[in-house]
């Protein structure tokens, strides 16, 4: 590691601590060195790099733009979105169509994300952590953006390598994805058009490419297999859009769960002006509220082994039967399907900590 930059010291703290004095140690910690290791200059130091943006007191310059002047040019938030992920300035058809895309998302209603803002309102903190619950809340159940988009992408790749058509490999990604929550195709559209309309105002502006194709492909498929109506759904609907507008799987889920977040703001400022803070253990529930067990008496240390029972199975059968019985009791956990596979791969992505 090279040599001491200064003369050792020794440490000459007198005194016992703890096992530091025992012969056992493979030296005599009360005389160990004291130093430091210089540099090493035949190799690059470590440092944050990014190809993102950089900034000065003067200007702040996003992949090669100063934002100021892209401001004063006219150019807004939604263009520098493309700035920011993709480099590029987009054209006026795509900025209006990313319009269209997040206005949709920013959809205010009392939806899951918006509940969670409030609850987290109610307990006194700040708007950002109220948001930050709210976009947890962003889940592959409720926008799977990621895996919707990764799947996409992969199946488009096989296509491309083995020669298949838009239709033959619809029908493969149906048949072995049909019953997942990010097909982009179900039951949750089929009175509300917004899913259509956004693909027609893809169309009309003449941004909508290979994903959407597909996407209007999967939907033909998975009509064809499901026996309920179905439909294209705003995942769908979102999801091949923003591919054809050149983001990325990861970049559509970013853009848009922050796009949700200023819904989420408002949520929370609505829920802290028109009621108070709720204390901890301020809000008591009433017995309507509860469907479980009805009041029993405690019983007393000395009559625990009349009522306790052992949750060890001794046999396959009884424990299929414990499980069947446990199922239940609704909290236990045992009515959950557990996922096996890496978490991950819920979001399309192959390798923890790599895209």
């Amino acid at each position: 590691m090279g040599n001491l930059t200064h003369k050792p010291e020794l440490n000459q703290k007198k005194g016992k601590i703890g096992n530091l004095d025992s012969p056992k140690n493979p030296f005599d910690y009360s005389q160990r060195e004291y130093g430091t290791v210089p540099l090493d200059d035949k190799r690059a130091r470590f440092q944050w790099v990014s190809e993102v943006a950089y900034k000065n007191v003067h200007r702040i310059v996003s992949r090669g733009y100063d934002t100021t002047e892209v401001m004063e040019e006219g150019y807004g938030l939604v263009d520098m979105l493309f700035i920011d992920y993709q480099a590029r300035i987009p054209t006026i058809e795509e900025e209006q169509m990313l319009n269209y895309v997040m206005i949709m998302a920013l959809e205010d209603g009392l939806s899951g994300p918006a509940v969670m803002s409030r609850i987290v309102a109610q307990s006194k903190t700040f708007l950002t952590q109220a948001c930050g619950a709210s976009i947890l809340a962003f889940g592959h159940a409720y926008g799977a953006y990621s895996a919707f988009g990764n799947r996409l992408e992969r199946y488009l790749n096989q296509a491309e390598t083995e020669g298949l058509s838009l239709a033959v490999t619809a029908e493969r990604l149906v048949e072995e994805n049909l019953h997942d929550e990010a097909l982009g195709v179900s039951s949750l559209m089929l009175k509300d058009p917004a899913a259509k309309r956004m693909i027609v105002r893809a169309e009309k502006l003449g941004v909508a490419g290979k994903y959407v194709d597909f996407i209007k492909e999967i939907a033909k498929a998975a009509q064809a297999i499901i026996e309920q109506a179905i439909d294209l759904d705003m995942l769908g609907a979102t999801g091949a859009t923003m591919l054809d507008l050149g983001f990325s799987p990861e970049a559509t889920w970013a853009i848009l769960a922050v796009t949700r977040s200023f819904a989420a703001g408002a949520h929370y400022i609505e829920e802290i002006e028109r009621d108070e803070y709720r204390r901890t253990g301020q809000i008591l529930t009433p017995k309507d509220f509860y469907d479980g067990p009805e009041d029993r008496p405690v019983p007393p240390q000395k009559d625990r082994s009349k009522v306790a029972k052992s949750g060890i199975c001794h046999t396959v059968e009884e424990w299929a039967q414990a499980r069947e019985e446990r199922k239940k009791v609704i909290g236990s956990g045992y009515s959950i399907v557990e996922e096996i596979e890496d978490p991950s791969k819920k979001s399309g992505i192959k390798k923890v900590g790599k895209l």
